[in-house]
């Protein structure tokens, strides 16, 4: 099990600390934050001015402008709020899968992404494909609110077997909020990532997907007789390795990754395919930068 000090390392922090979560979307936040909206509101920083109309807060109008115009003007400002940020973790069987663990692995990123959502004020929920639809994990809010963030993340285990579908199925239920989500999974699902990833869509949230996969599956370095099991399901195959067979593998692997990229883009999803042996501050002030997630 992860340690709050394995998660967040001090070199990690001091580039996590420059951060800050980006949605491509607009979407309403119930709380000020540290954001700058796209909508006009009430802040401190001006953004332009236009004519007043009946029903308009009367405080917001420029009477210096007035008596040099005589015309009613309202000011408007640059609106801050926070955002609805949603980290949905992949805790199946074959998460444990790797060196690192996938798991593993999806802990730290997710608690890295956490911490810049937190102290950037904002709204962030860490959940499972497991949970239930009356499963809802608590809301975090603010840098104070990092240890209780640690302490979820390390209580994560390997949970039980559940369709991705019916996972992010539950997910939506349980969620409203509009805001960025961030699904982190191998996408091994027998039943395939499909039925999963349309839910986000007709959920109209922001959706990354982190395609996570260990060293070990990209690139296999096995030979000779070998009995497989199915974590999840325990089916069994026996196979000889030999080198048309890896190549086969590999053929299988790319279309695998290839085609849920092009599923996501024709989504309007981000796609990122990740190795778990990329240190997770690459992954995020690089690869997730490129992508448009955080700047």
């Amino acid at each position: 099990m992860p340690t709050p000090a394995s998660l967040l390392t001090p070199e990690l922090l001091a580039q996590l600390e420059r951060l800050e979560i980006v949605t491509r979307k607009m979407f309403r936040g119930r709380m000020k934050g540290e954001r700058r909206s796209k909508r006009k509101g009430q802040s401190v920083e001006f953004a332009d001015f236009r004519n007043y109309v009946p029903g308009d807060d009367l405080r917001l109008l420029d009477w210096n402008l007035y008596a040099r115009l005589d015309k009613l003007i309202v000011k408007l400002f640059l609106e801050e709020e926070d955002l609805h940020f949603y980290l949905l973790l992949d805790a199946s069987q074959s998460m444990e899968f790797g060196q690192p663990s996938k798991l593993q692995y999806a802990r730290q990123l997710a608690a890295a992404l956490a911490f810049i959502g937190l102290v950037r004020s904002d709204r962030v929920r860490i959940e499972t494909l497991g949970q239930t639809t009356q499963q809802r994990s608590p809301v975090l809010r603010g840098r104070s609110s990092v240890p209780r963030m640690l302490r979820q993340l390390e209580a994560i285990g390997l949970e039980g077997p559940v369709s991705l579908a019916q996972g992010v199925k539950n997910f939506c239920l349980r969620n409203t909020g509009r805001g960025v989500v961030v699904l982190i999974s191998d996408l091994m699902d027998k039943q395939g990532y499909e039925t999963a990833l349309r839910w986000f869509v007709a959920h109209q949230v922001d959706c990354y997907v982190v395609h996570l996969l260990s060293q070990e599956e990209l690139d296999p370095d096995v030979k000779g007789d070998l009995k497989l099991v199915d974590c999840e399901d325990h089916d069994a195959a026996e196979i000889t390795v030999s080198a048309p067979l890896l190549a086969r593998y590999q053929h299988t692997l790319n279309a695998f990754t290839q085609g849920a990229r092009e599923f996501c883009t024709r989504r309007g999803i981000q796609y990122l395919l990740a190795n778990n042996q990329v240190p997770v501050q690459e992954l995020v002030a690089h690869h997730l930068r490129r992508r448009g997630l955080v700047r």
